[in-house]
């Protein structure tokens, strides 16, 4: 399948990682001689799958490297992820899904993005969301630390690509801010996503049918999980030893 992209690169550099690199945007993280946005989108560049390419993020500073890429459109951020992404939909002419990435996996291969597209098979769901087993990703990166979590299928961590539906926007962005609102609440957030549903996930117990279902609930549309063996997807940079991995193995 073909599709296009959007890269969202305006978060701010902070916590631990502006005193490895004091820049104000975490896009512009120096890894090599490069920003670290620009090995997200040379991926999607190079990716069988894409066709244009929006970077919502720091117009100035980007315009000397992709001014005269015509496959590349550059808009500023907003204030919230959502006002990003919409910021990055409107540069877009074509309805449907578009691949949604942040811009700290500079690990990121078009290998990957496009084994990615092809398992979405044919777009039945609005939302796919890759994970990575456990086993995949202490096989090419041992002992890198990630966020697991256990279902009966397996153990797995999240990536950093989305494929999504702009025609349910409009009617899920409410409840995912909601959401996203809420991370910092449990009590709060346990009443919306339900007891029975946090007592299985405590005990293992969960599904991964089960945990698309309730989400796809929540927000108003229909989720699925995609399982990919490529851990470039979800080593995000966000802490020190990431951005010194990233470094490392992009030297």
């Amino acid at each position: 399948m073909k599709t296009d992209a959007i890269v969202l690169a305006g978060s701010p550099n902070q916590g631990r990682l502006r005193e490895c690199s004091p820049v104000a945007n975490e896009a512009l993280i120096p890894i090599g001689n490069r920003f670290m946005v620009e090995y997200v989108v040379t991926a999607l560049l190079n990716s069988q799958s894409i066709e244009q390419i929006v970077i919502v993020g720091p117009v100035d500073e980007l315009l000397p490297i992709y001014c005269g890429q015509p496959r590349v459109i550059l808009t500023e951020a907003g204030k919230t992820v959502l006002e990003s992404l919409q910021n990055g939909v409107a540069k877009l002419q074509t309805p449907g899904h578009v691949l949604i990435a942040t811009c700290d996996i500079p690990l990121l291969k078009a290998e990957a993005v496009d084994a990615f597209l092809d398992k979405c098979g044919d777009l039945e769901a609005d939302l796919y969301y890759p994970i990575v087993s456990k086993e995949i990703n202490e096989k090419y990166y041992p002992g890198v630390k990630r966020t697991y979590v256990t279902f009966k299928e397996g153990t797995f961590t999240g990536g950093n690509l989305f494929l999504f539906n702009l025609e349910v926007l409009p009617r899920c962005a409410a409840k995912g801010e909601e959401l996203v609102k809420l991370r910092k609440s449990p009590l709060a957030l346990s009443k919306q996503i339900g007891f029975l549903f946090i007592v299985k996930f405590l005990c293992k117990l969960l599904t991964l049918k089960e945990t698309e279902m309730r989400f796809s609930q929540l927000l108003g549309l229909k989720g699925k999980a995609v399982i990919l063996e490529y851990p470039e997807v979800g080593i995000d940079v966000d802490k020190p030893s990431d951005l010194e991995l990233a470094r490392k193995v992009l030297a």
